[in-house]
C-alpha cells in the first residue's frame, strides 16, 4: 500500500477572498483541485483529503502578537481597517470573516505537519497555504496570518528537533525568515528575484541570520529575467547543500509558481517543467535528509489560468507519488471548462505550452561545470554561497 499523504483541501478555503480584481483570486485554487481531480492524482489507496478547521489563539499566538489578532478579528467582524497593520490597504483589503478565512488556511498547515511529524503521514500538502510574507504583527504581501510559521513553531514545541523551511516563491520569504531569524534550529532559504527589483525589498545574500544562529538564513536573490535552467542551477548550489549540511528532522517547502515568465507579478522565467523538476528535488531530498518526512505548500501565483493549476496540479502529483509527466495532455473536460468560463484556451500539456515551459526541461549546467563571473546568476548565486557555506562549515569550491 503506497504510503500515506495528507492533503488538506476544502471548498471553505476558497473563502480567502480580497475581492473581484485582486491578483490572489481564490479561482486558482480551485482550478488546482478541479485539475488534480482530473488527473486522478488525488484518488486512491495512500491519499486523505482532510478538510482543515480554523485555528484559535493558542496556535496563532506562537507567532502572532495579541494585539494585531484582535485587530484582524476587528477587521473581519467589523470591518475596521488598521494601516498601520497592514489591513485595509491595497495589498490586503479587509473583507467579512476574513479572521476564519486565514485561521483555515493556518490549520490546514498545521494539520498536515501534525500528520508527518506524528507519523501518520510521510508527506503533506496544501496548496492554500504559504503565506509567507504575514509578519508577527502585521499583514503584508496578500498574507494575513503566517501559516508555515505558526506550523514550524507548533512542530518545534512538540519536540521536533530542527526543521528546514525552503522558499521557492519569486518574492522574499521574508516573515517566516522573521519569525526564525534568532533560531537555530530553523534553517530558511528562499530563492527569489532580487530584492533590488521587486517586493518585499529583502532577502539579499548578506543576510544570514542573527548572532545566535548565523547561517541559518539563506538568501539566493537572482536577476531578473532568469530562466528556468538559471534558475535549478542556483537551487542546486545552494538549497541542496545547505540542507543536507542542516540535516533537519522535517522539510517544509513554498512552492509559489509566480516565477513562471507568465505572472503578472514577477520579471522571473521559469517554466512549469523546472518548478516541476524543483519539487522532484524537494521529494527526493527529505527522503534523503529526513525520512520522507516533508510538508509543500503553495504560495504566490498569479496567471490562475495558464500556470497556477498546471504548476500546482503537478505539485500535488509529486507530493502523492502521482507524478504527471509534462507530455501529459491536459483533460480535455477540464480545458472546455476554463473556455467556457474564462473565454482563454487553457494549456495543453502538463508541461505547459510558453517557449519557457519547453525549454525548462531537467537539463541544466550544473554548479560543478565551473563559475562564470561574467554571468549574472553565476555572481548572485556565488553571493550567496560565499555569505552561508562558512557559517554552516561548508566551503565555497569557487571561492
Amino acid at each position: 500500500m503506497p504510503a500515506p499523504v495528507h492533503v488538506a483541501w476544502s471548498p471553505q478555503l476558497l473563502a480567502y477572498d480580497f475581492g473581484h480584481g485582486h491578483p490572489m483570486s481564490p479561482a486558482r485554487l480551485r482550478l488546482t483541485v478541479e485539475l488534480a481531480r482530473a488527473l486522478g492524482v488525488l484518488e486512491g489507496a495512500g491519499v486523505h483529503v482532510v478538510e482543515p478547521e480554523p485555528v484559535g489563539d493558542d496556535l496563532l499566538g506562537l507567532v502572532h502578537e495579541p494585539a494585531y489578532l484582535d485587530a484582524v478579528r476587528a477587521a473581519s467582524e467589523r470591518g475596521v481597517m488598521d494601516p498601520a497593520r497592514g489591513l485595509g490597504t491595497d495589498d490586503d483589503p479587509v473583507f467579512p470573516r476574513m479572521f476564519d478565512a486565514a485561521a483555515r488556511i493556518v490549520g490546514g498547515t498545521v494539520d498536515a505537519v501534525r500528520a508527518v511529524v506524528d507519523g501518520r503521514a510521510v508527506h503533506g500538502i496544501n496548496v492554500a497555504g504559504g503565506m509567507h510574507h504575514a509578519m508577527p504583527g502585521a499583514a503584508s504581501g496578500f498574507c494575513v496570518l503566517n501559516d508555515a510559521a505558526v506550523a514550524i513553531q507548533d512542530a518545534l514545541d512538540a519536540g521536533v528537533a530542527r526543521v528546514a523551511y525552503v522558499d521557492l516563491d519569486a518574492h522574499h520569504g521574508d516573515g517566516v525568515e522573521r519569525v526564525f531569524w534568532d533560531d537555530p534550529r530553523v534553517l530558511t532559504v528562499s530563492v527569489h528575484q532580487s530584492p533590488a527589483t521587486l517586493f518585499p525589498g529583502t532577502g539579499y545574500p548578506t543576510d544570514v541570520g542573527g548572532r545566535a544562529a548565523e547561517g541559518t538564513a539563506v538568501n539566493v536573490a537572482l536577476p531578473p529575467r532568469t530562466e528556468g535552467a538559471g534558475w535549478l542551477r542556483a537551487v542546486e548550489a545552494t538549497v541542496l547543500p545547505v540542507v543536507r549540511e542542516f540535516a533537519p528532522t522535517l522539510l517544509v517547502t513554498q512552492h509559489g509558481c509566480d516565477a513562471h515568465g507568465r505572472d503578472p507579478l514577477s520579471e522571473l522565467r521559469v517554466g512549469v517543467r523546472a518548478q516541476r523538476h524543483a519539487a522532484e528535488w524537494m521529494h527526493e531530498l527529505a527522503h534523503e535528509v529526513c525520512g520522507g518526512r516533508w510538508v509543500a505548500l503553495g504560495g504566490g501565483g498569479y496567471a490562475i489560468v495558464g500556470v497556477v493549476p498546471v504548476a500546482w496540479a503537478n505539485l500535488l502529483g509529486v507530493v502523492t507519488h502521482r507524478p504527471v509527466a509534462p507530455e501529459t495532455p491536459v483533460p480535455p473536460g477540464w480545458r472546455a471548462r476554463i473556455l467556457e468560463e474564462f473565454g482563454v484556451e487553457a494549456p495543453s500539456r502538463m508541461g505547459g505550452d510558453d517557449v519557457a515551459d519547453l525549454a525548462d526541461g531537467p537539463d541544466h549546467r550544473t554548479w560543478g561545470s565551473g563559475y562564470d563571473p561574467a554571468d549574472p546568476l553565476d555572481r548572485a548565486v556565488r553571493a550567496t554561497r560565499a555569505a552561508v557555506f562558512p557559517h554552516l562549515g561548508l566551503v565555497p569550491d569557487d571561492l
